[in-house]
C-alpha cells in the first residue's frame, strides 16, 4: 500500500486478543510529521481491527513517506484491502 506496510503474524496461542504495533520511521519525516502518521494509523486501526483484523495475530503498521498526504477515507480504503489479503494468505 502506498501509505504503510501492513505485517500480520498469528501467535499460534489460544488467545484470541489481536495485538497492534505502528511504527513510523525517521525517513517519514520529523518528529511533527511521524506524530502525524502515528495518529492516523492509529485511528485507521481503530475504525477497521474490531471488524476486518485476525483474530490471534499481531498486526503492525509501517508508516511510508508520503503517507500523510493521502486522504484518510482513501488509507481507511487501503488497510481494509490489506487486511482481506493477509486473511486469504492466512487461510492457505
Amino acid at each position: 500500500m502506498p501509505g504503510f506496510v501492513l505485517l500480520v503474524r498469528p501467535r499460534g496461542d489460544a488467545d484470541d486478543a489481536m495485538g497492534i504495533g505502528y511504527t513510523v520511521s525517521r525517513k517519514v519525516g520529523n518528529a511533527v510529521t511521524r506524530n502525524r502518521m502515528k495518529r492516523r494509523l492509529r485511528e485507521l486501526c481503530r475504525a477497521a481491527l474490531p471488524e476486518s483484523g485476525i483474530a490471534g495475530a499481531d498486526h503492525v503498521l509501517i508508516g511510508r513517506p508520503g503517507g500523510n498526504d493521502i486522504v484518510f477515507a482513501e488509507l481507511g480504503e487501503q488497510l481494509d484491502s490489506a487486511l482481506m489479503r493477509a486473511a486469504k494468505k492466512l487461510a492457505r
